[in-house]
């Protein structure tokens, strides 16, 4: 009998040790994004980021939230660059994989369409670099009340690059050159032309091309006969680089100026001297000092360097974060209320939400492309 009790001990003993230890719940956060297919470098640096900041809050014990402590867990998908891909991910990320909030969707042209998901599951999308306002704003004109974004918009944007060419370039003749089935592109495009013609500026000519052309001389030529003193290109790195180095051939030698599509560490290896002397508009300096333990942490953990999407999606994480905290909760509305009132210090400046979700009074920075050097050249708003 006295064996007998001793064994039960030992299993009660056993048993507790499999179920009486502290249950620790998690908190999942979805993203996606690019991880393969022409942009798939900035989608995989948000990732890496996204995953290296959630295991640095779960080494130090997980996240506070009211008087509990939760682990926090990344469920990432690849959205191929794909529209439909992205709305099928998002589908899946709120039905289900059960995320409190999504970070990512990096392009314009998958964020929007994923809008009424995200509205109609009632969980917070903060985007890291989709700029055009019809992410966070209908054709309408109503809000969409879950989706946010990290950084600044094309309407924005545009005007800054348009402010810089035509007050401190001294550029008066613009041509466009845009990818014609892209959101971001020809968003941009068109913010551009309506501050630049503002301020007095003439645009002589704007030609296309379709997204995934490896040929750019026939649009080129066009731009070359309309003699422009800038050329404004609002396309993505792998295009940027390619269409400028056929430009140089062809003998265009007008200066070339571009958005927050053109910062990459493969942008200046791409187009060799190309791009020399040129532009463009970032979210900020890649080498303040404010950005440097983030920096300087990336690539200790991924022996690569951060790219602008990096930077980018830790501050819409960060975006999430505080709202998480600062609602006390997981709950998926409480935090998106708590989203509307976000007031945070980022790597990529001060975040203030206003009432259309967006960043409001971000400074943008001027780069120019120096050797192979990317050069910070001065901060800059828009002009009204």
């Amino acid at each position: 009998m006295r064996a007998f009790m001793c064994m039960l001990l030992v299993v009660a003993v056993a048993l507790s040790g499999c179920t009486g230890a502290a249950k620790v719940d998690t908190i999942k956060i979805g993203w996606f994004g690019p991880q393969t297919g022409d942009t798939a470098l900035w989608g995989q640096a948000e990732f890496n980021t996204v995953q290296m900041i959630v295991d640095e809050y779960n080494a130090k014990g997980g996240l506070k939230v009211g008087s509990k402590t939760y682990k926090l867990d990344v469920v990432g998908y690849d959205d191929k660059g794909d529209s439909t891909e992205a709305v099928n991910v998002a589908k899946r990320l709120t039905s289900q994989d059960k995320v409190v909030a999504i970070v990512g969707a990096q392009g314009s042209g998958e964020a929007i369409p994923v809008a009424p998901i995200m509205n109609e599951a009632k969980i917070p999308l903060v985007a890291s670099t989709a700029t055009n306002p019809k992410v966070t704003v209908t054709e309408s004109g109503a809000v969409n009340a879950y989706m946010f974004r990290a950084c600044f918009t094309d309407p924005y944007q545009g005007a800054v690059a348009a402010t810089y060419a035509y007050n401190k370039l001294g550029k008066r003749k613009a041509a466009i050159f845009m990818t014609v089935d892209d959101a971001y592109s020809a968003g941009l495009s068109e913010f551009f032309k309506k501050s630049f013609t503002k301020l007095g500026g003439k645009i002589v000519a704007e030609v296309s091309f379709t997204a995934g052309e490896k040929d750019f001389r026939a649009p080129l030529t066009k731009i070359k006969a309309s003699n422009p003193d800038v050329i404004f290109s609002p396309n993505y790195y792998t295009d940027v680089s390619l269409s400028a180095k056929q430009a140089r051939e062809l003998g265009i030698t007008s200066v070339m100026l571009g958005g927050d599509g053109w910062p990459s560490e493969n942008l200046i290896s791409l187009a060799g001297t190309a791009l020399e002397g040129c532009f463009f508009v970032n979210h900020l300096d890649f080498s303040d000092p404010s950005v440097a333990d983030f920096k300087n942490a990336y690539k200790a953990k991924f022996k690569k360097n951060a790219e602008l999407n990096s930077y980018m999606v830790r501050d819409a994480l960060a975006m999430v974060i505080d709202a998480i905290q600062r609602a006390g909760t997981i709950d998926s509305v409480a935090i998106m209320k708590a989203l509307e009132t976000t007031d945070i210090q980022g790597i990529t400046g001060h975040i203030k939400i206003g009432p259309t979700h967006d960043p409001v009074g971000k400074d943008a920075a001027i780069i120019k492309i120096v050797g192979t050097e990317m050069v910070f050249q001065e901060k800059i708003q828009a002009q009204p």
